[in-house]
């Protein structure tokens, strides 16, 4: 049979062949191999004329037209950069190509959108230049594609560029067809996962991905995206400038700019800030309804200080950070201005529920007392970025609204797992370099159900989604590894299978800070102790093998507490060096090579040094667990601000005073000496009234430090800050776990607007002896447990 000419149209049986029209031309696809068609194709039964390529009526398209268009698409959706010469290039190319139908039928969105899809598959930067070898191939493949201005391979072209995840760039490997595989979760290609979004699952590849601590990932602080909030894009920017540990002077600054725009934006995103647009149209009337009523009640506004000159007792909210002034009096400063703030009669919301210390974020509702011997202002600066006169009386004083994880992310359906199209939010910002919610969510929700989900249901493997948390192993305590042993101990004593995914082991690792002579001891004794751990750790080789350890370090670990002398250090601070850690690692690698030499099976056991704070995440964005070791708690109580409130009586009506008592015989300052130099016992609190007190003091910890979204909330005199890196101590979105391990505070978990907060406390329960106490955290329920055991 000879071959035909490919300009030819290709011959078939008349029963085969499709109705002819009058101006039907050579309907053969192109064979580009882009698109992996033969040389010689059949002629397809539903083709499209090619005389519609035709149709299309040229247009000049101007750069600037089209620029919201490439910058809602490049930009916020797939975070790229467009330089003017690319976005010349692209306007030029939808002109041609899809005429006037560019924006009504939606035609231009649809070409940037392969284009920006096919750049992330051609290069790994971030900005798209006009003059690139990569672009002129994209949009020459594309003009193949196109007919009547529209992409006729569109679908075919999505899952060539999701799918094509080559060998040299994430491992020759069966679970890179799902574009799924773990290690395609890296930062490099945190911002382009978008395209994950367009895969299909393979349900062949269950056996490469059913150990779901494949789906682990560590997040150190310092090597976490660094996202600052734009105001004028009401969108996250990616810091692109190189961090120091020796900053500007103006960077201290942008830290706070930065936590106030974060909470400002939050707040008037809440509804008690959100003013209706239909009461505020209508005419006002004398009728009063419920509905009206409830309305005017829940909206507030608040006030720039800045705004307060000239409104001499008039009542205003305020938003800013709570300071001390150089005077030694309190005042509240925002992006305007500052004032002092007088909180004599201020009664804290709700009572007794939160802190409010120097170094916060708070909103305070009172009234403006103007100076009348400077006119309200100070230094004439009019107000503006300068200390107004006068004074701003609080009755009222509260923490910002938490906003819950679900609402930041634009979670819209059930338990905030639903479909995101319909939500606001910040779905697609990937705020850890694990892909966003609105890209890799729903896949990972079917993964977790797969791996998870299915195990539950059929009883195999249930304790696999476990985390189990240690609080403060002082290894100079010899109780301390008594009570790890027994820990250990425990979860070595079950199935295999149900080994507990990670253990999380807390500092402070040595209970003085040894490196700066404190207690006995230095650098030497120091590795002595880690080196007696990895003794303890040996003894457990079934831990070792299955599962992965994280060692986040204390105040009082090396290197910072060298200088330190166990104050508190800088945050975030980096994890124990790897000089002492080497004999851990070691037992590491002999607890696996003995699992492959006896049973041939592989073993992959980790054990991890990471910094305080870090972030765990378990299959993307569906599982972010926050972990910080600080006794924030003491430091709190230190440093908060005591309200006349809450030290008057509860009643407001008359007391009942005493009656004046009589006159004192002599002897009695002899009686009162004599009456303090007895040993009295200490009436007995009941354990119902601890466990209240307890969790009374969980609650104020948890509300305090989730309500300013920020893992530092003190002046940088009291908790120091790298600056440059004071992003990775935003809590914002909300995590779906935290691990605060205070040592101060007691053991607890509580969850707080979708927020499930731990607190394992020390390993060694204080004032009970032989108790150990850690926390086991659920990872599919999202719940933790505080457990005790005897050793």
């Amino acid at each position: 049979m000879s071959k035909s000419n490919p300009t030819d149209r290709p011959r078939a049986a008349p029963m085969f062949k499709a109705p002819q029209t009058p101006a039907q031309t050579n309907p053969i696809p192109s064979s580009s191999p882009a698109f992996g068609t033969p040389a010689h194709p059949i002629r397809p039964f539903n083709a499209v004329p090619a005389a519609a390529k035709q149709s299309v009526l040229p247009i000049l398209l101007p750069p600037a037209t089209l620029r919201p268009v490439a910058f809602r698409t490049f930009t916020k959706k797939h975070s790229l950069t467009l330089t003017s010469s690319a976005l010349q290039v692209l306007a030029t190319f939808i002109g041609r190509h899809c005429g006037t139908g560019w924006r009504e039928e939606g035609l231009a969105e649809r070409v940037l959108e392969e284009v920006a899809k096919s750049w992330k598959n051609y290069s790994k930067g971030v900005i798209v230049e006009g003059d690139s070898t990569e672009l002129k191939d994209i949009l020459k493949n594309l003009e193949g594609s196109m007919i009547g201005g529209r992409i006729v391979a569109s679908r075919e072209l999505s899952r060539q560029n999701s799918l094509n995840l080559g060998p040299s760039q994430y491992g020759d490997d069966s679970t890179t067809r799902l574009g799924l595989r773990p290690g395609s979760l890296g930062r490099e290609d945190s911002q382009s996962s978008l395209g994950m979004s367009m895969l299909e699952m393979d349900e062949n590849d269950e056996d490469a991905l059913k150990d779901p601590r494949k789906w682990l990932k560590v997040i150190d602080a310092f090597e976490q995206p660094r996202l600052v909030y734009n105001v004028a894009k009401k969108h996250f920017d990616r810091d692109s400038s190189k961090p120091s540990l020796l900053p500007q002077a103006s960077h201290k600054t942008q830290v706070f700019r930065n936590r106030y725009n974060l909470i400002h934006q939050r707040i008037l995103r809440n509804e008690s800030f959100q003013t209706s647009a239909v009461e505020a149209s209508k005419t006002p009337s004398l009728k009063r309804t419920s509905s009206a009523l409830a309305t005017a009640q829940q909206s507030y506004k608040l006030t720039p200080i800045a705004n307060l000159l000239g409104r001499n007792g008039s009542n205003h909210m305020i938003l800013g950070l709570l300071t001390i002034s150089p005077t030694g009096t309190l005042a509240i400063n925002d992006l305007t201005g500052s004032i002092a703030l007088d909180l004599s009669h201020a009664k804290p919301v709700p009572e007794d529920g939160a802190w409010f210390a120097p170094g916060m974020i708070v909103l305070v509702d009172g009234i403006y007392e103007e100076d009348d011997n400077h006119g309200g202002t100070l230094g004439g600066n009019g107000g503006v970025g300068g200390t107004i006169g006068g004074k701003f009386i609080g009755f009222f004083i509260g923490g910002p609204p938490c906003e819950r994880r679900s609402v930041t992310l634009g979670l819209t359906g059930t338990n905030g797992e639903g479909d995101t199209t319909a939500g606001g939010g910040f779905g697609w910002v990937d705020f850890l370099g694990v892909g966003s919610e609105r890209a890799v969510g729903s896949k990972m929700r079917k993964l977790e159900q797969r791996l998870l989900g299915k195990r539950l249901e059929e009883g195999d493997g249930v304790g696999r989604g476990r985390m189990i948390i240690v609080g403060e192993i002082n290894l100079d305590q010899p109780r301390t590894l008594q009570a790890l042993k027994k820990l250990l101990g425990i979860y070595a004593a079950e199935p295999e299978d149900d080994t507990p995914m990670t253990f999380i082991l807390m500092g402070n690792f040595v209970q003085h800070a040894v490196m700066a002579r404190g207690g006995s001891g230095g650098s030497i004794e120091y590795k002595e102790y880690f080196d007696a751990l990895a003794s303890t750790l040996s003894e457990y080789p079934t831990l070792l093998q299955a599962a992965t350890f994280i060692f986040v370090p204390g105040d009082n670990d090396g290197w910072a507490s060298s200088f330190s002398a166990g104050a508190a250090t800088c945050l975030p601070r980096k994890g124990v060096p790897e000089m002492f850690t080497s004999r851990i690692k070691r037992a590491f690698a002999t607890a696996n090579a003995e699992a492959e030499k006896e049973g041939g099976k592989r073993a992959d056991g980790d054990a991890i040094w990471t910094s305080n704070p870090s972030r765990l995440t378990v299959f993307g964005p569906m599982h972010e667990i926050l972990v910080l070791r600080d006794n924030m708690s003491g430091r709190l109580r230190r440093t908060a601000v005591q309200f006349a409130s809450a030290k008057s009586s509860d009643g407001d009506g008359d007391v009942e005073m005493a009656p004046t008592p009589a006159l004192p015989p002599p002897a009695t300052e002899i009686d009162e000496d004599v009456q303090e130099a007895e040993s009295h016992e200490p009436e007995a609190i009941s354990e119902e009234d601890k466990l209240t007190h307890d969790t009374h003091i969980a609650r104020k910890l948890v509300k305090t430090v989730l309500d300013q979204g920020y893992l530092s909330p003190f002046g940088l005199a009291i908790r120091p800050v790298l600056w440059d890196y004071a992003s990775a101590l935003q809590v914002y979105p909300l995590p779906t776990a935290m691990v605060l391990a205070d040592t101060e505070a007691p053991a607890f978990c509580v969850t707080y607007e979708g927020c499930h907060v731990m607190n394992p406390g020390g390993i060694v329960a204080p004032g009970r002896r032989g108790v150990a106490r850690w926390v086991e955290y659920d990872l599919l329920n999202k719940v933790g447990k505080v457990r005790e055991a005897l050793f």
